[in-house]
């Protein structure tokens, strides 16, 4: 009898306790925080869905490549074989490490992206856009339409729009684009995926105006099996070989780790442009560290080429992506409105139809979240208008974002399928209670980045 989804492709050796707290002790703690979950203790939350960047349970071959780790200031052992299998993997030149993703960006922007230049993509992540406007210049989403309705399924409703972005190159062209971005799979709009068909379209784009494609690669290896599950003529090509020729069609990429590395701290720039490579690594040597280690250690190093190699497992994909899949149908089933279809590494729930008695400038998605945690334990993490939000400059009302998001970010072979029953009957719970909630406002907030540190009280009695 076929498996509604696999098992478990893994076994448990080793297991951390969860701690569990009580409702009042909940609320204490997010009025103390300021009804901001990046401000709780992590001790005090159940199940852990804030981000699935750096949660990640290693496998016994990663924590066996940690022993091994070469910590030579320069030339390290590690470092080789992480170039050599990201270069094998991905396919380019150039392998310069770093120690997170959001590094990998800024060294990348520090190199090409000057004041008033505009970086399209097919929607910009929040450090990404974060990064991109700490140089000044204008962080462009062109999602395809289907992105906008968060209950339309689409087979790949992270793609770029084409129409949009020939437009874009023809008026601005070279001299105010200094590279196209596409993020696979594009979180920001439910972690979907992007056809292989769309980024060949934009390379042809790209090629035609003499632009740079890169890629934020940091669910690589989910976009790929989305791609292998969906578009026509890739059902038998193996995952690998998608993988080759999504990246052959890019100049170069930055990669958090923290995601399909399966590791806890990491990431990379990776390109063929040897100039550009060049800039990059003498900003390396001065903000991160030598070019062998990247502001890591060797030891991280050895655990993402064994990382690399590990995500790329169908049998391990096939479970990650019907673990998420597992959580999103039970929701739906239930009514919860949620985005679909589910995407790679996260159930992204809608919002502003859950509470509809919320707008945003009282943040439903943030209200969403807070009752999740003192309810029940669980934290999501807001992909909305405070995430997202903009300050009118005439006004300085917030203007919304597009979407009210909630995103359940699994982390990868942490939590077990009842611990993701157990998320899907608590959302089911309060969506059944949703008109009590209350909205939020903010009491203090950073000029960037906002969602990370700001504080919000109750509105309402």
């Amino acid at each position: 009898m076929a498996m509604k989804f696999p098992s478990e492709p893994f076994k448990i050796k080793v297991v951390e306790p969860i701690r569990t707290t009580t409702r009042e002790e909940r609320s204490r703690l997010i009025q103390q925080a300021g009804f901001n979950i990046f401000n709780l203790p992590a001790e005090s939350v159940y199940v852990d869905l804030l981000t699935d960047s750096g949660t990640a349970a290693m496998s016994d071959q990663q924590w066996a490549g940690i022993m091994l780790g070469d910590e030579s200031y320069a030339g390290s052992r590690n470092y080789h074989h992480f170039e050599k299998t990201i270069q094998e993997i991905f396919g380019y030149k150039h392998v310069i490490p770093t120690h997170q993703g959001r590094m990998a960006e800024n060294l990348l922007f520090s190199a090409c992206v000057r004041p008033g230049d505009i970086v399209p993509n097919n929607t910009h992540f929040d450090t990404t856009r974060a990064n991109v406007e700490f140089y000044r210049a204008q962080a462009l989403d062109l999602p395809v339409v289907a992105a906008r309705t968060p209950s339309l399924p689409h087979p790949f409703k992270g793609n770029m729009d084409l129409e949009k972005l020939a437009a874009l190159l023809q008026e601005k062209g070279r001299e105010k684009i200094p590279l196209v971005l596409m993020t696979i799979t594009n979180n920001s709009v439910g972690g979907q995926p992007v056809s292989l068909e769309n980024i060949r379209a934009v390379r042809d784009l790209c090629r035609l105006h003499q632009i740079p494609l890169f890629f934020d690669a940091a669910r690589f290896a989910e976009n790929a099996f989305f791609i292998q599950e969906r578009e026509p003529g890739y059902r038998n090509v193996p995952i690998p070989e998608i993988v080759r020729e999504i990246f052959s069609l890019g100049d170069g990429c930055t990669m958090s780790a923290k995601k399909d590395g399966l590791v806890n701290i990491g990431g990379f720039v990776a390109l063929n442009d040897d100039s550009l490579a060049e800039e990059i690594t003498h900003m390396l040597i001065l903000v991160e560290g030598f070019p062998t280690y990247g502001g890591m250690a060797g030891r991280d190093l050895e655990a993402i080429s064994i990382g690399l190699r590990e995500v790329l497992d169908e049998n391990y994909l096939s479970f990650r992506i019907s673990q998420v899949r597992y959580l999103g149908d039970q929701l739906d089933q239930a009514g919860v409105p949620i985005i679909k279809p589910v995407g790679g590494h996260a159930v992204f729930l809608d919002a502003s139809a859950f509470l509809p008695h919320i707008p945003p400038d009282l943040f439903p998605g943030q209200a969403l979240v807070v009752a999740l945690y003192k309810d029940y334990g669980i934290r999501g993490v807001e992909i909305g208008s405070l995430m997202f939000g903009r300050k009118d400059p005439l006004t300085g009302r917030d203007l919304p974002a597009p979407n009210e998001l909630v995103r359940l970010a699994i982390p990868r072979r942490v939590y077990t399928n009842m611990h993701i029953s157990y998320v899907a009957e608590s959302v089911i719970d309060l969506f059944s209670r949703a008109s009590s909630l209350k909205g939020l406002q903010i009491v203090h907030e950073a000029k960037r980045l906002r969602h990370f540190t700001a504080r919000l009280c109750e509105v309402g009695p």
